[in-house]
Parts: structure tokens; sequence; C-alpha cells
């Protein structure tokens, strides 16, 4: 391991955990209601240790948490098969729609699966999807630009 990487990896680690706790924060010690979900996790990876990846751009980030949470609803709602059909569908249509629409964001591919296994409303829509995007966003700009210091967004 170089120096570099070890101080990338705490950097990353640093900026994920602040990102993080400001969401479950929000959703477990405020009545503001839910802003956290699994594939933000996944969407710190991007975000603070590949800035630079267009997957990790804002728009991909915002609209491809969007789309997929989108369609994982609507399948939800109507297709009625069994959850080991709706779910590779959800996803498969998800992954789609995204390459299609250039919003591609690989942590928002399991979106759908989250979506259909918490038969969620289209409430989670707004908030945790919405708003919690854009709270992710937020810290995302703020810590890589201006306090890391790297050109984000690219």
């Amino acid at each position: 391991m170089n120096k570099e990487t070890i101080i990338k990896s705490f950097l990353a680690t640093l900026c994920s955990i602040l990102t993080i706790g400001a969401l479950t924060y929000l959703t477990y010690e405020t009545s503001f209601g839910l802003f956290l979900i699994a594939s933000f996790g996944s969407t710190m990876v991007l975000l603070y240790g590949y800035p630079e990846s267009p997957f990790a751009q804002p728009k991909n980030i915002f609209f491809g948490h969007l789309v997929t949470s989108i369609i994982g609803i609507l399948v939800l709602n109507f297709i009625s098969l069994p959850l080991f059909i709706i779910i590779p569908i959800a996803v498969g249509l998800g992954v789609g729609f995204m390459i299609l629409l250039n919003v591609t964001h690989p942590p928002a591919g399991g979106n759908p699966i989250i979506v259909i296994i918490g038969s969620v409303s289209y409430d989670y829509l707004l908030s945790p999807i919405i708003f919690g995007s854009i709270i992710v966003l937020s810290f995302g700009v703020v810590i890589n630009r201006f306090i890391l210091k790297k050109k984000y967004p690219k």
C-alpha cells in the first residue's frame, strides 16, 4: 500500500461516516422521517472513493436512485406475480432504464429489491429517495469540492 491509497481510504472512511451519520441521525433521532436506505452505503464508495467516476456524478446519483425506486414501486403495485418473479423484473428494468436515460449509478440497482421487499408506498420516493439523495449530494459537493479540493462534480 502506498501513502496515497492510505490517505484516500482514510478520507473516504471519514466522509462516509459523516454523511451516513447525518442520514442516520435524521432517520432515528428526529421525527422528520426516513432518510436512510441501504444503497446509500454503496453510493459512499463512489462518491468519496471515486468521485471522478461518471457513476458518481450528481445526475447519476440522484436520478439513478429515483428511476430505480420508481420502477420498483410500479412493479410492486402493477404486476401481481410472486416475489421471485417481480424482483428480477424490477431490477432488470431499473438497470435498463438507468442505461437508457444515461443516469447509471450502480448502487441504485438494489433499490427495486429494497422497495419490493419493504412493500413501500409512493411516499418513499419523497423520503428517503429524493430528500436523502439531496442530502447525500450536498455532503458530497461540500466535502469533495470545498474541503478536499477535488473537481466535483466533473
